[in-house]
């Protein structure tokens, strides 16, 4: 028995998979033959996939407009990638492996055979659903799979591409005609003949000339092959431009960062500036103060000394009325007392004075150093600046001139050769470690 194998892009209408409605094409008689493998919700599916991502790449943004507040909606939105992607596959047609018939039930088997291997084989696909339905002419699966690859440098550590997920699977893309997803399709369908030989099924290869399903449904397959092509060159594309778009990103957000720094720098310099005026002016008065007094102090403490050693010698004798003794113990003694202590006093606070503006001078010679060294890295930041908008300019215009493809190229090689020769020196470092030993 030989049959062929069809397989197509589907449009991924779930509702219609899980036959919540049912097209003219379906008899909901026979819908209770149809098999659930699985059915969730995609974008549970996504929380389970980015959510981790997602985080530590928002804790990295430095700018709110940056972050991503919902992968799915931003993936929904996009032009690049798809939320999902279908493969609907069948073994035969309604006239030779009609659902109704032993064959048609013989196809069923095969498929669900298929199907139980599918989601091992492929760990970069996350099925999220998948039906076998039996409710048509011909017996047929869909998948339903979200592509994802880990490991990233752009963007998302885990995020949504379909050619880095079948990459991953050793798939890699040619020609226009030999694309990542041609690959896959075609080695999918190596494995269903596989198990259609287990059954006594021999694959039959007819090329364009094939009939599949019907008329109609050998169209479709025949526009989804012209839209698979398309849509792996478009994949192509988006990746080139999503590895400028990093190398864009990155510019500008180092030129971001070094904006932030600038403005730090001068709010520091201007919060400099000010601690360095009001020290000047507290010195300032200080000044002031100390000149007012120096004039009152000016060998006060000498006086000081010379009244307390010997207050008699600077009082007069005593009034006739009055006996000496009871003049300068009563009156001259403790006037003179009081005069010591007023002096001492004063001259205790100008040394306070004078101690406070020498602190107040030191702190604003400190204030004028920072200043200085702040106004140095201003300058060299803002040449830091001017140095990586040059790189972005010229980036554009390498990009312009060589083409975006080209650029890719030179780049991948470019750190292809570095990873080379990091290794070789770290290999050459082992080396020498163990002859040391």
């Amino acid at each position: 028995m030989k049959r062929t194998i069809s397989a197509m892009v589907g449009k991924g209408t779930v509702n219609h998979n899980s036959r919540k409605f049912h097209a003219k094409n379906t008899d909901p008689e026979r819908s209770h033959l149809n098999v659930e493998y699985c059915n969730e919700n995609i974008k549970d599916v996504y929380h389970e996939l980015f959510d981790e991502a997602l985080a530590r790449y928002n804790a990295k943004q430095t700018r709110k407009d940056r972050r991503i507040d919902n992968y799915y909606e931003k993936i929904d939105a996009s032009k690049q990638e798809k939320t999902f992607h279908e493969i609907i596959l069948q073994v035969g047609n309604k006239d030779d492996m009609n659902a109704t018939t032993e064959n048609g039930r013989l196809a069923a088997k095969v498929l669900d055979e298929y199907m139980g291997d599918f989601r091992q084989r492929n760990p970069t696909l996350r099925v999220f659903s998948a039906y076998l339905h039996m409710d048509e002419a011909t017996p047929h699966l869909h998948i339903d799979f979200v592509p994802f690859t880990t490991g990233s440098k752009r963007g998302l550590e885990t995020r949504v591409s379909l050619k880095q997920a079948l990459a991953a699977l050793g798939f890699k893309g040619g020609t226009r005609s030999d694309t990542e997803w041609n690959q896959w399709v075609a080695s999918e369908k190596r494995q269903l003949a596989a198990v259609m030989e287990r059954y006594g099924i021999e694959w039959e290869q007819k090329g364009t000339h094939e009939k599949h399903l019907s008329v109609l449904d050998f169209e479709k397959k025949e526009r989804a092959k012209e839209v698979a092509a398309l849509e792996a060159r478009k994949a192509d594309l988006q990746e080139e431009n999503a590895a400028f778009e990093e190398i864009n990103e990155n510019l500008h957000e180092q030129l971001q960062q070094i904006d932030d720094e600038i403005h730090s720098l001068k709010d520091d310099l201007k919060q400099s500036q000010q601690e360095a005026e009001k020290a000047k002016k507290q010195a300032d008065k200080y000044q002031k103060r100390m000149n007012e007094l120096a004039p009152m102090v000016k060998n006060m403490e000498r006086l000081a000394s010379e009244f307390s050693a010997n207050p008699e010698e600077s009082l007069p004798e005593a009034a006739m009325m009055e006996t000496a003794k009871s003049y300068r113990e009563k009156k001259a003694k403790p006037l003179v007392e009081k005069m010591v202590k007023v002096l001492r006093s004063v001259y205790s606070a100008f040394l306070e004075i004078s101690r406070k503006y020498e602190r107040l001078e030191e702190a604003y010679d400190r204030e004028k150093s920072g200043k200085e060294r702040l106004n140095e890295r201003l300058q060299e930041v803002l040449d830091e600046n001017r140095e990586l908008k040059e790189i972005t300019g010229d980036m554009e215009r390498v990009k312009a001139a060589f083409g975006s493809h080209q650029v890719e190229t030179a780049i991948s090689r470019i750190r292809q050769q570095e990873q080379i020769e990091k290794e070789q020196k770290q290999a050459l470092r082992r080396k020498h470690n163990r002859e040391a030993r």
